[in-house]
């Protein structure tokens, strides 16, 4: 399986199909299996790439706390990128998955054609609103110490079939990863120049506001509310997140 050197840590990747690039990060403490009901409709008409993000899956799980960070995250999908031979792509990803794709457009803008934003938020405005949810990832982080992957067992669909090699690595990557510390990532959202299509399930109930959000500070930004579908809104309504999905695709590649 290919796999890219970064300072020592391997981040694992797949390559599926021919055509566009399409790039896809799955969620905190999920992994790249989470899209596999999408491998072959996706790859029918585009070369798209998955990966695990560091402490997660098939990459490597380093022990240096330093060794986790939104920075680090947006370096790893660029080399990914130059792996792949490819300069620009579709930059698309679900929950922390999406974040980091938004904080890559702000990174590398002239890297991305278009983004695909699914059950995600993009950050907070207000220092209370971000403390309360980088409370809720050091708990989070605090609990996969005391408890294990076992923590796994009772969360959304997308998390609880996901296979990695220890929790110490998603302790990690809570506190260096899907923490927050400003609101740069939320501010770039007007100055986004390509297609945008956001995406969220109905019954997602935490990031409902903030996909409406995204949808009308984005300019041009489609939405597309998936009916019976939560957080894992690919994997509770596959058909429906497709036939949402692939339209957008076929319009951005002609």
């Amino acid at each position: 399986m290919p796999t890219i050197n970064r300072d020592g840590v391997a981040i694992y990747y797949e390559v599926h199909g021919n055509g566009p690039p399409l790039l896809l990060t799955h969620g905190y403490s999920a992994t790249s299996a989470m899209w596999q009901g999408q491998i072959e409709t996706f790859s029918r008409d585009h070369t798209l790439v998955l990966w695990d993000m560091r402490g997660h899956g098939q990459s490597d799980y380093p022990d240096d706390p330093k060794a986790y960070s939104e920075a680090l995250t947006v370096s790893d999908m660029a080399d990914i990128l130059d792996a792949v031979g490819t300069d620009r792509a579709i930059i698309g990803g679900l929950s922390l998955g999406g974040y980091m794709s938004l904080a890559f457009y702000r990174a590398n803008p002239a890297r991305v054609r278009a983004l695909l934003i699914i059950d995600t938020g993009p950050g907070f405005k207000k220092d209370d609103a971000r403390e309360a949810w980088n409370k809720r990832a050091y708990d989070t982080a605090d609990r996969f110490e005391r408890e294990g992957l076992d923590v796994l067992k009772s969360a959304s669909r997308e998390r609880s079939s996901a296979s990695h090699r220890n929790a110490k690595g998603l302790a990690l990557a809570a506190r260096g990863m899907l923490t927050q510390r400003d609101a740069k990532v939320m501010e770039v959202l007007p100055d986004i120049k390509v297609p945008s299509l956001v995406v969220v399930g109905a019954d997602d109930t935490p990031f409902l506001a903030a996909s409406d959000y995204m949808a009308a500070k984005i300019p041009g930004a489609q939405k597309a509310v998936i009916p019976a579908a939560g957080h894992a809104v690919n994997i509770d309504q596959p058909q429906a997140f497709v036939d949402a999905v692939v339209p957008f695709l076929k319009n951005v590649s002609r």
